[in-house]
């Protein structure tokens, strides 16, 4: 019988001890990927430009958080005293991630031939917007959620879905890289495409599911947003223990969305969140910052009794 192995944190589970990870990746994708790797135990050697990374100007807090524990050069990779760094690191590492146009990597002789040719034992991770023929066409975060659809207009999206979605993919690409590494003696080399690495992202969109009115998009009372006396809440009562439980918490059978809305429109957003937690409800209340909850709005008298 196998020896019962210890659960480990994730802190603590350091996979890449031994590893190392060159990255020539700004912007965004590629810190948080060296982040990731960082984290599972690779040492990291981050090779910005003569200006930097833009992300510092952006964010230099999460740029510093990014960063953290990691070794940051910058080389003009068009002078020759620069590029002679970048071939010494090249030649010490496991691992190398780009985020430059395939153009500007086969103008400083950075395309995965010139450097599989010199570096076997080197695996590439190419971050790019589009797949090829499309790999040089100019794109962010921003145009790539557009294309699929995962933005409405005027809001720009709250989150840089495409870039975190590509970030983690350049992680468990750069692992497969690793372990084939491993079985085989050479490394080898993949495209991460943000657009089609966030493409999963908008799976529930494009089947239906959290389109205007679908299923996750409305047309269920107990999913959904409804607007309270000093904010929103997010009801997600999906399941059907869940939502046969707000019904009795509220004294409601089979209510309409109207009901909801006219109920939860009557108290405060986390008055209705500290009642949900009582009773093991998934309601968040949905406000930047929350008012001092009044201490009269939950009186256990205004409610039907609790759950078993």
């Amino acid at each position: 019988m196998k020896p019962f192995r210890k659960a480990v944190s994730e802190s603590s589970f350091q996979p890449l001890s031994g590893i190392r990870a060159l990255t020539l990746a700004i912007n965004v994708p590629g810190p948080v990927a060296a982040a990731r790797l960082r984290d599972l135990g690779a040492t990291l050697i981050k090779v910005e430009p003569p200006g930097g990374d833009p992300l510092f100007r952006i964010s230099p807090a999460w740029y510093e958080s990014l960063t953290q524990n990691q070794k940051i050069v910058r080389l003009n990779l068009k002078e020759q005293d620069g590029r002679a760094q970048l071939d010494h690191f090249l030649e010490e590492s496991d691992l190398l991630v780009t985020a430059t146009r395939r153009s500007a990597l086969d103008r400083l002789s950075l395309s995965w031939s010139d450097i599989h040719e010199r570096f076997p034992r080197l695996s590439h991770v190419a971050i790019v917007g589009h797949l090829p023929p499309n790999e040089d066409k100019a794109g962010h975060d921003a145009t790539y959620q557009a294309e699929l659809g995962l933005i409405v207009p005027p809001d720009l999206p709250r989150t840089l879905l495409a870039d975190l979605a590509g970030a983690e993919r350049v992680v468990s690409t750069a692992l497969a890289l690793l372990f084939d590494r491993e079985r085989n003696g050479t490394g080898g080399f993949a495209l991460v495409s943000l657009v089609e690495a966030a493409r999963i992202f908008a799976e529930p969109l494009r089947y239906g599911i959290t389109t205007p009115g679908g299923p996750l998009g409305g047309a269920v009372p107990g999913y959904n947003i409804y607007r309270t006396l000093d904010g929103w809440v997010v009801v997600a009562a999906l399941e059907s223990h869940f939502w046969e439980r707000l019904q009795q918490e509220l004294c409601l059978y089979e209510p309409t969305q109207e009901e909801l809305g006219r109920l939860f429109l009557a108290r405060r957003s986390f008055d209705w969140q500290e009642w949900a937690s009582a009773r093991d409800l998934p309601v968040v209340a949905f406000r930047e910052a929350f008012a001092e909850s009044s201490s009269d709005v939950l009186e256990e008298g205004a409610w039907c009794g609790p759950i078993d």
